[in-house]
């Protein structure tokens, strides 16, 4: 069992910046690609970033390439999400998640999630 608490979030003005961070509770952390999804009320979970074991490999959403980055520090345990250039249209609950050993894009698949946490972009 993998357990993810996540910090960061919070109400920023359009154009500015948030990290959200997601520490996992496992050494094991290592073995589990990472990923960040966001949800608004009465929607689906949409993909934003995932992350390789390593950390050598990234994708990203369309809508956020260029603005955010994910990263991860196995020696903490933790992945982060960085948003820059935020928009009003960024408004969600993100959620960080993990996925053994592989990769993936589609919430589906992943197997631990974080409790979420609100990012609120006013313009």
């Amino acid at each position: 069992q993998l357990y993810l608490v996540q910090t960061g979030g919070g109400l920023v003005q359009a154009g500015g910046s948030l990290r959200l961070s997601c520490a996992a509770s496992e050494r094991s952390f290592s073995n589990y690609a990472m990923g960040w999804f966001r949800q608004a009320p009465g929607k689906e979970r949409e993909f934003v970033a995932a992350i390789s074991r390593g950390g050598s490999t990234t994708e990203y959403a369309d809508s956020v390439k260029g603005r955010f980055t994910i990263s991860r520090d196995n020696a903490k345990n933790t992945v982060y999400l960085k948003m820059n250039s935020l928009r009003p249209e960024d408004t969600d609950v993100y959620y960080c998640a993990a996925h053994y050993l592989v990769i993936r894009t589609t919430y589906e698949e992943y197997d631990y999630w974080g409790q979420g946490t609100q990012v609120t972009v006013s313009s």
